[in-house]
This record gives structure tokens, C-alpha cells and sequence, in this order.
């Protein structure tokens, strides 16, 4: 079937999908992100074979969408650990989804700060209003300052304390 075929069953990939390393948690993971993000769904689920390396039957990759971006789960086994080097940014237009997205994927982990957070699975997220975005490219270095300032003593991004600061209160 061509890629142009009007008849394609399964979506075009997206170009670039991030790929997450679990150990044999894939599964567990993904159910657990896309309860938390609306318009997700599993795409797809793969088993690994006779060929290994895991256990015969048990869940390889798991494709799957958090509110249309793509992503690909493996359980890869103990070999690689996430760290802070990688994130996934959840951009929020409101206090109130900040306030969501920060509770829900902390818990069970860690609350890191300046909006990061660990999830259970070790995954390091950013928890981020767009406002701060807007805010840090003002072009007004001392407001940007402030902000910075205040990014900086907090662990949840509260809108209402970034606009204190940007405006030097």
C-alpha cells in the first residue's frame, strides 16, 4: 500500500517519536499516562517471541498517543534508567491544569522543583504554564530576572506568584 493511499488503515507515523526504556513496567505506564491525559489512546501493542530477549508472550513495545503525540514503550529490562537529562514538558494554560498535571504524575513519586517532578516510573517531567513562556521572552531582562527568581523558589509554578514577580512585587 502506498503512502499516499486514501484506504491506509493505520495513521502515518509522526517523523520523531520519543521511545521510553522500562524495565518490565511498560504496560503499567502506559495505562497510567493515558488515564491522565485526555483525547490518549494505545495504538498498538507488540509481544516478544521465541526469539526473546524477554519472556515469550509478554508485552515488547506499546504505541500509544497522549493527546496526539506518539510515543513508543519498551520493556527493555534493568539496563537503562531515566534520568533528568530527558523530560516531558506538559504545557498548561491554567493554574487549575498545572495544578492537575502536577498531582497526577507526582504521585507516587517525587516533587522536584521549579515545576519538575519525578512520576513512579522515574520519568522526569515539567509541569510548565504558558505563561512563564511568555513571560521569560519579554525582552525585559529585569522582569525576566524576577521571574527567574521566583521560578527558583518554587516547586509547583504558581501563575499568580510568576505575575507578583514579573510585575516586582
Amino acid at each position: 500500500m502506498s503512502a499516499t493511499n486514501p484506504t491506509r488503515t493505520q495513521p502515518q507515523p509522526q517523523k520523531i517519536t520519543t521511545f521510553l526504556w522500562f524495565d518490565n513496567n511498560a504496560e503499567e505506564a502506559v495505562n497510567f499516562y493515558v488515564s491522565v491525559f485526555k483525547n490518549s489512546r494505545i495504538v498498538g501493542t507488540s509481544h516478544y517471541s521465541d526469539a526473546g530477549p524477554g519472556p515469550k508472550g509478554s508485552v515488547m513495545t506499546i504505541e500509544f498517543e497522549l493527546d496526539g503525540e506518539r510515543f513508543t514503550a519498551l520493556n527493555g529490562g534493568p539496563t537503562f534508567k531515566f534520568t533528568e537529562a530527558i523530560s516531558l514538558v506538559v504545557h498548561c494554560e491554567t493554574q487549575q491544569e498545572v495544578d492537575y498535571f502536577w498531582e497526577k504524575l507526582s504521585e507516587g513519586g517525587q516533587k522536584v522543583e521549579c515545576g519538575w517532578l519525578k512520576d513512579k516510573f522515574g520519568l522526569a517531567w515539567q509541569i510548565v504554564p504558558n505563561f512563564l513562556l511568555e513571560l521569560l521572552t519579554s525582552g525585559d531582562n529585569a522582569k525576566t530576572d524576577r521571574v527567574m527568581r521566583a521560578v527558583m523558589s518554587m516547586k509547583k509554578l504558581e501563575i499568580d506568584d510568576l505575575k507578583r514577580a514579573a510585575a516586582g512585587n
